[in-house]
């Protein structure tokens, strides 16, 4: 049995070569992402293990950014004098890092990144532990002098002698480069501006007395552990008011907030390597219910020489197991190859890693052949029972077409069964009020109406492609006649081949209705809201010094001007619940800029001192009404009873805004998180100028500021347009991978059948039909088989898109839009789909030898 099953495999390695690329794509994602992963974990633990100084101390972070305030924490310098006299400290450094920054060229062009990476200002304080080291020039002196890195310099062509100008929290800093700093170590991919100690704290923290945070070294003999006890023993009291992180801790720390950026590759990948999967299914376990049904009487002859049940089985899931193993191998070589392509992606990106240091764990070829084996395993299993059910007297019968006439009761009640199931759970979805409860229905009925539709779906193979095709007898006559009754001869068959398209279909559909109901649903409330002729703004939402604003006021042609700032609060409400949140601060002038419906109060009340606004919704969940006293904490530890003044109505507060609504006057939030910068300005034309006119001298006002952008409704509508498609960027992506194996789905169950209609065939021929209306024939039959499951995916797509709004709707996204041009884009596109998918198997059919054909068993 074993050499027959050996034979059996190498006699059909060609047609089973589409399923194994399947699994070389799904085992590709898992080890690309697991290699790409681990090796820039482990380059960034070394990088941070390495440059850590034995103990740092920075502020005390009691609330982690939400979003970008522009606030800079900082301690006393004098800390680092202090510390230095502790027995056990050899050093202590004040040091100053600064992000956010904007640094200039002369042509008033932005030297930083392009990634999303920082700019960040630092104090030039070389150690053995620095990541850089002085290559060329020399250390920056007074306060119009810095270095500047290497890579930065290189791909902005920057040169030693350029004229920058820095603009950060304190303002413009015109500054002459007059040294380039080298990383020894991986470059993370930020740009770093290095001054001398002095200016970097008067020019980035605007006191010659701050530092953002103090590194100690340690004495020769004194352990970490040990100095940072002695060190928090010095600081007595004002321990509390610090953080103290040995080398290894600060390592940690750094890594978790890289964390977040690896993950989102990481869980990325794997969305590609689960969508390779699932759709490989389904090949899979078309290619050997065919390959099966070809050979009945090659099965039926094993089982008459004496084979039992159990070994026709375990010869095909040996198969099964030998497609695996070289398709998990090739995988595996070509994640290899992909996390080479994505670390030398990174490269472009800015963030320098070797390829010589990549990292291959134990786990990442334990996982990747997991995933290979058992996909193929899995897949096989059902059409291996087959087999193994296949009578000894097949051997003197023609051989058969597994399944074609076979009921589909079964599959019907199942399919019913669980089609119910996922039917109630989306409407169950559609009526919550909750949105945890509605998110989890949501998930629930999505799985539930996938599997039936997969289950069902040969149930609605003849109903459907009757329809798909009722115009092909009249198009292409007796050709279009057959193209549509070969599609509907094996429903079985052709479901499975269909769903593998489905599958994708419907997850683009679904992300198409949310994320065009997102992008109504802000539009309209952008409408609504924004009052103001023109918004100034970040265009990552990164905050801008005050300098910037007081540019904006002094602009000939603006009228009224009013700031906005960000910060992270959180806030112990009624019930107990303490609710961690992004709130605004505004000046008092915001009626004239925004239009805010207000269920009790006004924006007096919700702007004076002391006072806040809240969402009316979120205040109803939490006991919160017009006169509560709150505790608000602010970041840096700053604490404040603020009452609450008025309550909105906006019917958005939560999706729009962050959670709870939350925002008091600009003077409050001043007080208690000073340091902040503006978020963003709105402005409005003075009485005489035209908006038209003020957008043309506001530009060139900002001109010198790169970072800032001068955007009305419009370009603010189309700037949260560019956010929302980054998200439909990822769904068309998995929707490629998708269509690429769907196609070699198609491609396979073309080339099956033609094998298996080769008697078929030949008769045709024989009997007149052109080489040319035979090739339009399967191509056809590839056309309405592709659309098929466009259609069924596109419907379940927009069951899951309508839903998936109602979601939204709760959080405040109250418009459904659907992108009807897409739906048809994509139908199109299917059908291009299946005459490519028709192309090779036609080509071969069209060249069988007619009489080879007709004697073909």
């Amino acid at each position: 049995m074993l050499k027959a099953t050996l034979r059996s495999f190498l006699a059909h390695k060609g047609r089973l070569l589409l399923s194994a690329l399947a699994v070389i794509l799904s085992v590709a994602f898992v080890a690309g992402s697991l290699i790409f992963s681990d090796t820039v974990s482990r380059t960034f633990d070394r990088l941070f293990a390495s440059t850590a100084a034995d103990v740092t101390v920075t502020p005390r972070e009691t609330l982690d950014e939400t979003v970008p305030s522009g606030q800079t924490l900082t301690l006393p310098a004098s800390l680092a004098d202090r510390l230095a006299r502790v027995q056990g400290v050899a050093a202590a450094r004040a040091e100053v890092d600064v992000e956010g920054l904007t640094v200039a060229d002369e042509n008033r062009e932005s030297v930083g990144p392009t990634t999303g990476a920082p700019t960040i200002g630092t104090a030039w304080n070389p150690t053995e532990r620095s990541p850089v080291e002085l290559t060329s020039g020399h250390a920056p002196e007074g306060d119009s002098q810095v270095l500047i890195d290497a890579d930065t310099a290189d791909s902005k062509d920057v040169r030693i002698g350029d004229r920058l100008t820095v603009i950060g929290q304190e303002g413009s800093l015109p500054v002459e480069v007059v040294g380039i700093a080298t990383f020894t170590t991986t470059n993370p991919g930020a740009a770093l501006v290095f001054f001398d100690p002095a200016t970097a704290q008067t020019k980035l923290l605007g006191d010659s007395k701050a530092a953002t945070g103090i590194s100690v070294d340690a004495a020769e003999g004194v352990s970490d552990t040990e100095l940072k006890r002695r060190v928090a023993d010095a600081l007595g009291t004002d321990t509390g008011a610090y953080e103290l992180r040995t080398a290894d801790e600060q390592a940690e720390s750094d890594v978790e907030q890289l964390g977040g950026f690896l993950d989102i590759i990481k869980y990325v990948m794997l969305g590609f390597a689960g969508i390779a999967v699932l759709v490989g299914v389904f090949l899979i376990v078309n290619t050997f219910s065919m390959l099966i049904a070809q050979r009945t009487r090659e099965l039926g002859l094993l089982r008459a020489l004496g084979a039992d049940r159990r070994q026709v089985r375990r010869s095909v899931l040996t198969e099964a197991l030998l497609l695996g193993l070289v398709g998990s191998t090739a995988g595996l070589a070509a994640g290899v190859g992909l996390a080479v392509g994505l670390i030398e992606l990174m490269g472009l990106m800015g963030m320098n890693i070797r390829t010589t240091e990549m990292v291959i764990g134990w786990g990442t070829p334990v996982t990747a052949y997991g995933v290979g084996l058992g996909v193929t395993f899995v897949a096989a299993y059902l059409p291996a029972r087959r087999a193994s059910g296949v009578s000894p007297m097949a051997a003197l019968a023609d051989a058969e077409i597994a399944e074609i006439g076979r009921p589909l009761r079964l599959r019907a009640v199942l399919g019913s069964v669980v089609g119910a199931a996922g039917a109630a759970a989306l409407v169950g979805c559609a009526v919550s009020s909750r949105t945890s409860s509605a998110a989890s229905l949501l998930g629930l009925g999505v799985l539930l109406t996938l599997v039936a539709t997969v289950i069902a779906g040969p149930l609605l193979v003849r109903p459907v492609i009757r329809v798909l095709g009722g115009a092909f007898p009249a198009l292409f006559g007796s050709i279009g006649r057959m193209s549509q009754r070969n599609a509907l001869r094996n429903p079985r068959r052709t479901g499975a081949t269909a769903a593998a398209l489905m599958v994708g279909l419907a997850l683009v559909g679904g992300m198409s209705v949310a994320s065009a109901s997102m992008t109504e649903s802000f539009d309209q409330q952008i409408d609504k809201t924004l009052g103001a002729d023109f918004v100034v703004q970040n265009s990552n939402f990164v905050p801008f010094p005050r300098e910037i604003t007081d540019r904006i006021r002094d602009t000939e042609g603006a009228g009224l001007v009013v700031r906005s700032q960000f910060t992270t609060i959180a806030v112990r409400l009624p019930d107990g619940d303490r609710v961690k949140t992004t709130a605004a601060g505004y000046e008092p002038e915001l009626d004239q800029v925004a239009n805010i419906t207000y269920a009790q109060g006004d924006s007096a009340a919700a702007l004076a001192d002391g006072r806040l606004a809240m969402d009316k919704d979120f205040a109803e969940d939490h006991g919160v009404r017009v006169g509560s006293t709150l505790p608000v904490e602010f970041r840096g530890g700053r604490l404040a009873e603020l009452t609450v003044g008025a309550l909105t109505d906006q019917e958005s507060a939560e999706g729009f805004g962050a959670q709870g609504g939350i925002y008091f006057g600009l003077g409050t939030l001043e007080k208690y998180a000073p340091g902040g910068q503006d978020a963003a300005v709105y402005v409005n034309a003075a009485s005489g100028t035209s908006a038209d006119d003020l957008r043309a001298v506001l530009e060139e006002t900002l001109d010198p500021y790169p970072q800032v952008q001068v955007r009305d409704i419009a370009d603010y509508k189309q700037l949260v347009h560019d956010q929302i498609a980054v998200l439909l960027y990822l769904v068309y992506a998995l929707l490629g991978l998708a269509i690429v194996i769907a196609v070699l789905g198609v491609v396979n169950t073309l080339a099956l059948s033609v094998v298996e209609r080769t008697r078929e065939i030949g008769l045709l021929r024989a009997i007149g039909l052109a080489r040319r209306q035979l090739r339009r024939m399967i191509r056809l039959e590839s056309v309405v088989i592709a659309v098929f499951g466009a259609v069924l995916g596109l419907a379940l797509g927009l069951v899951w898109g309508v839903c998936t709004q109602q979601v939204l709707a709760l959080q405040g996204m109250t418009a459904l839009a659907i992108p009807w041009g897409t739906i048809v884009a994509v139908v199109i596109g299917s059908a291009v789909v299946g005459i490519v998918a028709a192309l090779l198997p036609a080509l071969r059919a069209s060249r069988m030898n007619v009489l080879a054909a007709i004697a073909h068993e």
